[in-house]
């Protein structure tokens, strides 16, 4: 009997005692998270694609919180809607942002770059640009097994069977840039998406000389700086051989596109100018 009272009052000291110490040890380590990341979190999409910058929606939470405005912090997902309920709950200025999309630097089709050559293996663009060059002559182009397709959590890109080349669905699109950070040639980047959704970027990343690019898709940038000395805006600069064009400096005039003599610089949803439209009406159609 005394036994059993000695290894109850040892086990009764040892337990009161351990909970003294988890009591002092949880006072001093505590972490307080502010009330306010979860309301914050909630009006948040749930995506925690990583667009924003930070790993996960909590983490923007928190990021947001903290700050001391909300400037430079946006959601690409949610937008400035998300947004503007996000500075409601903490009592801060949203800043507008315009809405980006992605787009496809390269122009490399099956009728631009021939293939040169057949890679039977993964179907994937890390694993073949880790390996070799590519199935054509273009080092930077497009590879075509479809990461980017796979890794967009929103279903908003596809590759094209007839181009192989990726295609961006806008209404789709959240700019959260998953398949910039998925592409191995660094193809795709995040632009405005401009008013009416019109944009004019150059659709190549060659790096080569002109000749040498050129062989390798009948589209590429020759780095001729014609499109340079167009702009009236300075928003074209040609580096590494290959021009590129600021969205932010751009005023979509389309003077370049038509200086461009390879047609490397794509100008979206832009409707026919005056003059290609009286071309087309004065056509005589064959009957």
């Amino acid at each position: 009997m005394y036994s059993v009272l000695t290894a109850i009052i040892s086990l009764g000291s040892i337990g009161a005692v351990s909970a003294v110490i988890l009591y002092f040890v949880a006072r001093k380590f505590n972490v307080y998270e502010d009330p306010r990341n979860a309301a914050v979190a909630e009006v948040l999409p749930g995506a925690n694609c990583g667009g924003c910058g930070f790993p996960g929606c909590t983490g923007f939470a928190d990021a947001c919180v903290k700050s001391d405005s909300l400037e430079g912090l946006m959601c690409p997902v949610g937008g400035s809607r998300v947004m503007s309920a996000v500075a409601g709950i903490l009592g801060k200025e949203s800043t507008a942002a315009e809405p980006e999309t992605a787009v496809v630097r390269c122009s490399g089709n099956c009728e631009n770059r021939a293939r040169t050559n057949l890679y039977d293996g993964a179907r994937s663009c890390a694993i073949v640009s880790s390996l070799y060059r590519g199935e054509t002559g273009c080092p930077y182009g497009c590879l075509g097994c479809g990461d980017c397709a796979d890794a967009c959590p929103f279903g908003a890109i596809r590759i094209d069977r007839e181009t192989l080349l990726p295609v961006v669905n806008e209404a789709r699109c959240t700019a959260c840039g998953t398949c910039v950070r998925t592409c191995p040639k660094n193809i795709i980047e995040m632009r405005k998406k401009g008013p009416k959704s019109r944009r004019i970027f150059v659709s190549c990343v060659n790096r080569d000389k002109g000749a040498i690019a050129r062989k390798a898709c009948t589209a590429a940038c020759i780095g001729c700086g014609k499109c340079e000395k167009s702009c009236s805006f300075g928003a074209i600069t040609v580096s590494d051989n290959v021009a590129y064009i600021d969205d932010k400096l751009c005023h979509l005039c389309r003077k370049c596109v038509e200086a461009c003599p390879t047609g490397s610089i794509q100008a979206l949803n832009f409707p026919p100018r005056r003059n290609e439209s009286t071309e087309r009406d004065s056509t005589p159609t064959m009957q």
